[in-house]
């Protein structure tokens, strides 16, 4: 008999994040249609409005059991199903949860956020599956000019912003901008160094 370490399992688990994904993006489109064509059903109970980020709590924490509690694909697959859900449930209201107010719910911040989370979670996503291609790709840049150019370019550019504001979320961005610019042209110019000795 056979004894496979936790490492291995892990391997082995199905890579269950871009259904999680899917999920998430389907139940938030569903929900923001369902509320676009029907904006007055509200399901109340004495007098309080159930809104629909509290079935998506629900999904989530069942969700979230059962894919740590259950060893077993199909059971996995389900639990990524409906934690993507309840999360695309709880992100369609994050206007309301964020203000307490049912005006929010249509506030242009929440497409903000649903758009910022989903662009850092497919990131996340590709990066674990494609890291090895990627970190290959990223040194050959560092090995050509074009790291040096861009360098330069997003240095002078980011330089540029910070002195013509006095925004501090701007300088932020600017200066995280200006600090990663120095380090690939000092990457560059260490591997230029390397290849000459």
């Amino acid at each position: 008999m056979t004894v496979i370490s936790s490492a291995e399992r892990i391997k082995t688990k199905p890579n269950l994040s871009i259904l999680a994904l899917f999920s998430f993006i389907t139940a938030f489109m569903i929900a923001r249609i369902f509320t676009s064509l029907n904006p007055k059903t509200v399901w109340e109970i004495s007098g309080f409005h159930i809104h629909h980020f509290w079935y998506g709590l629900a999904m989530l924490a069942i969700g979230g059991w059962l894919g740590i509690s259950v060893e077993n694909e199909r059971i996995n697959r389900v639990a990524a199903i409906l934690f993507g859900a309840g999360g695309g449930l709880i992100g369609d209201e994050i206007g309301l949860l964020l203000s307490l107010s049912a005006h929010a719910y249509w506030a242009d911040f929440t497409y903000t956020i649903i758009i910022i989370f989903l662009v850092f979670v497919s990131m996340l996503i590709l990066l674990n599956r494609y890291n090895k291609v990627i970190r290959a790709e990223f040194a050959q840049f560092l090995r050509s000019n074009a790291s040096l150019y861009f360098g330069v370019f997003l240095a002078a550019v980011s330089i540029a912003f910070i002195l013509e504001t006095d925004n501090i979320v701007i300088i932020i961005v600017s200066s995280s901008l200006a600090i990663f610019a120095f380090i690939l042209i000092m990457a560059y110019l260490i591997q230029q160094i390397k290849t000459k000795l």
